[in-house]
């Protein structure tokens, strides 16, 4: 009996190694339980979940993923200036440091610091890895299909 391929509505366990264009890993399940989530439920960038699809349990691919289908562009309008005085007074806010912000609606959302400034702080609210294209190795681990039911 062959397995049917990995489809939308199935849980998947892969593994898997992300690298961007110059070669550097970003993220990888080395190590680590192997990445568990439903194809087509949005739980990953669509770029991996159409890697995924149709593959079979103990395949392993490559996948290129470009920007628009991983973290998309990075967007300008994201970039905020925020004043030095804003910050608590025993914070030292330096380059590169990821902080979680909160917006008026009070959700939260990971800002890094890209610039400091004389008496403000570049903030940037897109994702780490937006505006990569993004090459990952995945080995599909396990396939629990999703409970079809079958219309007379």
């Amino acid at each position: 009996m062959t397995m049917q391929p990995a489809q939308n509505g199935d849980t998947v366990k892969v593994h898997y190694n992300g690298k961007l264009r110059s070669g550097e890993t970003f993220d990888s399940s080395q190590g680590r339980e192997p990445l568990e989530f439903e194809l087509g439920g949005g739980q990953v960038i669509k770029g991996f979940e159409d890697g995924v699809k149709g593959m079979q349990v103990g395949d392993k691919k490559t996948v290129e993923i470009p920007v628009e289908d991983a973290y998309g562009e990075k967007q300008e309008d994201r970039v905020i200036e925020f004043p030095k005085d804003q910050f608590p007074p025993d914070m030292n806010p330096e380059e590169g440091i990821q902080l979680m912000m909160s917006d008026g609606s009070g959700q939260q959302f990971p800002v890094t610091i890209v610039e400091v400034k004389e008496s403000s702080v570049v903030l940037d609210a897109n994702h780490p890895l937006a505006g990569q294209d993004l090459i990952f190795d995945i080995e599909l681990i396990e396939l629990k299909p999703a409970s079809r039911i079958i219309m007379p």
